[in-house]
């Protein structure tokens, strides 16, 4: 993993930006791509997300203003080689997410997961929970995902928090306005703190919310990020768009105020199914990571 060979080259890597910022060695910032896609269930196309965030980047700017940063240049961001799965069952794609995530926090390296469907999340949260045993879990969605099973299977997307909860209950949700009843009733047997859409639009996105959240989170977070935790009509391209999500600014509010006041640990972002037809969700996700990044560092 730690070698020369697993790097993007400067034309294919986050930003575009040079070898002397995208190195692996001289990078603070790792980028691992699964570009894994198995259980979707309506919208497909996700395995396609790593590679469109990734050629969205090269049309970010890398100052970001409201930071005064520039941290692809101050820290460095190595993007790695997409995983490859051919024919993996789920487990075996999940084990080989979750070595290869560990083996990136052991190097030192602050990791950034792209999937992919949201299946995937289990394993780079297991990685960072072993490393950090005491970390919360924050769940940007629209849907809970705490089914036991979905479609026959436990490793669906619609079930990866459901595994999430052998090993920690340390979970915030924010954004839901889809799930079953049984959902509901388990959020409620395991204590989970989540934030339903319509009482976040109900009481007002601000300072009280936002210290709300906070207040729930423990010293270290992990975020989990899929797209579709923002309203379709900045985020069509996503496989199970539901009305009255969330906006780029009061977005960054929550995720300015959680970085500010906790330390994060990692996170990934799931779910994009780019469409050939509108580049700007790609873009969109691609921003979203950086500003995340800008924000920590």
């Amino acid at each position: 993993m730690g070698s020369k060979k697993s790097v993007l080259p400067v034309s294919q890597n986050f930003l575009a930006i040079e070898k002397e910022y995208s190195s692996f060695e001289n990078s603070k910032i790792a980028i691992l791509s699964c570009p894994f896609e198995k259980t979707t269930s309506y919208g497909k196309g996700t395995a396609k997300g790593p590679a469109a965030i990734i050629k969205a980047s090269h049309y970010v700017e890398f100052f970001d203003e409201e930071t005064n940063k520039e941290v692809c240049f101050e820290h460095g961001i190595a993007a790695l080689k997409p995983l490859s799965f051919n024919k993996l069952s789920s487990q075996r794609a999940l084990d080989l997410i979750y070595n290869s995530v560990k083996e990136l926090i052991d190097a030192g390296k602050f990791v950034v997961t792209l999937g992919g469907e949201h299946s995937i999340s289990t394993a780079p949260i297991k990685a960072h929970f072993d490393t950090y045993p005491n970390m919360s879990v924050l769940h940007f969605d629209a849907h809970s995902d705490l089914r036991h099973e979905y479609e026959g299977s436990i490793y669906s997307h619609a079930s990866f928090m459901a595994r999430v909860t052998a090993f920690t209950t340390d979970i915030t949700q924010v954004g839901i306005r889809a799930q079953c009843k049984e959902e509901y009733e388990f959020i409620k047997e395991k204590n989970i703190s989540t934030f339903y859409a319509y009482q976040m639009r109900n009481d007002g996105f601000d300072e009280q919310l936002l210290q709300r959240i906070l207040e729930t989170l423990s010293d270290n977070v992990y975020i989990t990020f899929d797209v579709d935790y923002f309203d379709p009509s900045i985020m069509p391209s996503t496989g199970t768009p539901e009305p009255n999500g969330f906006y780029w600014h009061e977005t960054m509010m929550l995720l300015k105020k959680v970085i500010e006041n906790r330390n994060l640990v990692g996170f990934d972002v799931v779910e994009l199914a780019p469409r050939k037809d509108n580049h700007f969700p790609d873009f969109l996700t691609a921003k979203l990571i950086y500003k995340v990044l800008n924000y920590k560092f």
